[in-house]
């Protein structure tokens, strides 16, 4: 885990998000990081005064990037599905992709972008192999609405759901190793159980890993 810097005098964003947390803490100091899908800039805030990050951001909504450059946040338009082929190889140390790869149209594509632009990329997704979620399919026989999933089928923006099992096995067939994978619960706290695997797959609200192109 990296060390924790402080920045000089308190900042309005040191508390964040228990998820983007643990992917903040997965980032060491001074590093070049891309935030793809950034939202209002939380995470890309956290990592320039709590990490002294080079940190970029992207994120297809309008507003999501005035609240950005509104904070000084170095943040572009832009579609994860279209635009990362723009960027040269290991132009990043990091590439982040937090709850969004699920709203992509074409996830098999997107990872292999994250891990050429990127030294590492860092994914974190709903696992809709979540023993709640199958229950409530089972029982019901609709959809789940749950913490993760918490609109309607026909008003969600995720149209590519998969569970932990799914995630590792499009690793494995498009030649990207796992080097670090863990589980978080319904609130984004990671658990001590570690992915993949299949209680992983059953007991984790939330999948996060660390990717790297097999070379």
């Amino acid at each position: 885990m990296a060390s924790q810097i402080q920045p000089v005098g308190a900042h309005p964003r040191a508390n964040i998000r228990v998820d983007l947390k643990a992917i903040a803490d997965m980032i060491p100091a001074n590093a070049r990081v891309l935030d793809i899908g950034c939202g209002d800039g939380a995470l890309l805030d956290y990592l320039t005064h709590f990490r002294q990050a080079d940190a970029r951001g992207m994120e297809i909504s309008q507003a999501g990037v005035n609240a950005c450059v509104a904070q000084g946040l170095s943040v572009i338009q832009g579609d994860a599905d279209t635009d990362l082929k723009d960027y040269p190889s290991d132009a990043f140390d990091f590439a982040i992709l937090s709850q969004t790869l699920q709203a992509t149209y074409d996830p098999k594509e997107v990872l292999k972008q994250l891990v050429r632009i990127g030294r590492r990329a860092i994914v974190s997704f709903p696992n809709f192999g979540a023993w709640h979620v199958r229950l409530k399919l089972l029982v019901s026989g609709k959809m789940p609405v749950t913490d993760s999933y918490d609109v309607a089928w026909y008003e969600t923006p995720n149209i590519h759901l998969c569970t932990i099992d799914d995630f590792v096995e499009l690793c494995e067939d498009v030649g990207i190793e796992i080097e670090q994978g863990m589980v978080l619960d319904a609130k984004g706290r990671p658990r001590a159980l570690r992915a993949p695997g299949f209680l992983a797959n059953l007991l984790g609200e939330q999948g996060l890993f660390v990717l790297k192109q097999r070379r």
